[in-house]
């Protein structure tokens, strides 16, 4: 629950005391953590956060998978929770809103990738991240995400959440949903296309969700058979285990795979004029396995890479999702979770998306 000290820092232009789980180093565990964030600017929204999503990216970052961390680190960039506070010249939210806060808090809003709303794209270098980052906008100092009891964020990069919207699923929706949706839509999946799935955890799930929504058959590439009943029951055409003898070919792959494979087993399966999103990336020493010879020979097919969504794209996700009740497959835990489950995360165990209720951080130090 929000302190009441933090409306008076709020209202008389403090910095804002929180509270989250952070961890030290690379090879820390997740230990209470207190800190600040900066005042509450004209433009700005103070969110007590209720929900907060764990992504297997925090998961890179926490453990310096992918470059040199800032610490001590408070991830989460999938959060969910109520406005409690408002700058005075804060047009799009008032107090007792629901807002959502996914991937980034900021940019310069006036290079052309901005102005475009591809905000994560900022062409001047000022794209701020909501954890490990450093705030070009305050003083260069680190930002710190969802793992705690509130947020400071400029009311662009929120998003507005219905009243009536089940928080704890909106959550994962600001990361694992934009981060399916975008290239699903970049590529133009629709009715009758073939699509594949590349990996089947939380991003999996939700392109799989997004792409037969749009009218696509939708096949799954996984790692084992252990969520065979699980992706057939929510309506796949087939699971793989492996490229190897699949003799379909595809419209659109997505893969959310998030350690080295080799790309091309995959891009071989397109169609001619088909096209291959990478959304999930190995840590730094597992590079992707790419033959530029094996690509050339496959012509007429495309291979990009996605980066989550801009900030007008990212509303119309949640948009779409909540019409269509397109939800991922969450279980809440307590913030006494965490540790465990990022274990499970690594090791294959968890079965879909891990959602931490915040309020069970109260009362503890």
């Amino acid at each position: 629950m929000l302190l009441k000290e933090n409306l008076t820092q709020a209202s008389t232009g403090q910095r804002i005391t929180a509270k989250g789980y952070a961890v030290a180093h690379k090879s820390d565990t997740f230990k209470p953590f207190s800190f600040s964030r900066h005042a509450l600017g004209e433009t700005d929204i103070l969110i007590e956060i209720l929900y907060a999503g764990i992504c297997h990216s925090d998961i890179h970052s926490a453990r310096e998978e992918w470059h040199k961390g800032i610490f001590p680190m408070v991830p989460g960039h999938e959060i969910a929770g109520k406005v409690v506070a408002v700058g005075s010249k804060v047009s799009k939210f008032k107090v007792g809103d629901y807002a959502g806060v996914g991937c980034m808090v900021n940019s310069c809003g006036e290079c052309e990738a901005c102005k475009r709303s591809q905000e994560q794209f900022c062409e001047n270098g000022k794209c701020v991240f909501t954890y490990d980052c450093h705030d070009c906008f305050h003083d260069n100092e680190p930002t710190y995400g969802g793992y705690s009891n509130n947020i400071v964020v400029s009311e662009k990069f929120a998003v507005n959440v219905p009243q009536d919207a089940p928080l704890e699923k909106v959550a994962p929706l600001l990361c694992a949903g934009i981060t399916t949706y975008s290239p699903i839509k970049f590529s133009n999946v629709k009715a009758g296309d073939k699509v594949a799935v590349a990996g089947f955890g939380g991003l999996g799930v939700m392109a799989l969700k997004y792409a037969i929504k749009m009218g696509a058959e939708v096949s799954v590439f996984a790692r084992n058979k252990n969520k065979e009943k699980e992706a057939l029951e929510l309506g796949a055409k087939a699971l793989y285990t492996d490229t190897k003898g699949v003799s379909e070919r595809f419209d659109f792959i997505i893969s959310t795979i998030p350690t080295a494979y080799d790309v091309n087993a995959y891009a071989e399966l397109l169609k001619f004029g088909g096209e291959m999103a990478i959304v999930g990336l190995p840590p730094a020493d597992e590079k992707l396995s790419i033959d530029l010879t094996r690509l050339v020979f496959a012509a007429g097919k495309k291979v990009y890479g996605s980066l989550i969504g801009g900030m007008k794209e990212t509303q119309e996700m949640l948009d779409f999702s909540l019409k269509h009740r397109i939800y991922p497959e969450t279980e809440v835990i307590s913030v006494e979770q965490i540790n465990e489950a990022y274990e499970n995360l690594t090791s294959g165990k968890a079965k879909f998306r891990y959602v931490i209720d915040m309020s069970s951080m109260e009362g503890k130090e």
